[in-house]
């Protein structure tokens, strides 16, 4: 896997993926930003919750489940002094189906977090991980 990164104006990046994808991310307006786009370490959150959610699709349509849709808010607290890592990290599932099992759901995020996300074990390291979900029957 590799990625680029390459600097815009002031603190605004465009970062490129091998895939062929790009993101711009910028700083605040505080920091000399203009807010084009999300601050890296928002972007890592996001990519957090998009490995989780990939993973946790996955097993539940393996598991039969008759999922419709599945979003994850994420809040996180970081350390106050240099660096700023994740210190606390929640992730809220909501998802969504037709006579989904709250056990097979309860079992999909813990798989998720503990064995198949990527992102999340990386965090993990720094941060204490917390899961929650809801399900919406439709």
């Amino acid at each position: 896997m590799k990625t680029r990164v390459k600097w815009v104006e002031d603190v605004c990046f465009m970062g490129e993926a091998d895939s062929g994808h790009a993101v711009i991310m910028d700083g605040s307006p505080e920091i000399g930003g203009r807010n084009l786009g999300p601050r890296p370490m928002e972007m890592l959150l996001m990519g957090t919750g998009g490995c989780t959610s990939v993973d946790v699709i996955m097993i539940l349509k393996k598991s039969r489940q008759d999922v419709t849709a599945c979003e994850v808010a994420i809040e996180a607290d970081r350390a106050d002094d240099h660096p700023k890592v994740f210190t606390k990290i929640h992730m809220h599932f909501t998802v969504t189906g037709r006579n989904l099992k709250p056990e097979i759901v309860d079992r999909a995020i813990k798989l998720s977090a503990e064995k198949y996300c990527s992102a999340s074990i990386i965090l993990g390291k720094t941060a204490v991980m917390t899961h929650d979900f809801e399900i919406v029957a439709v």
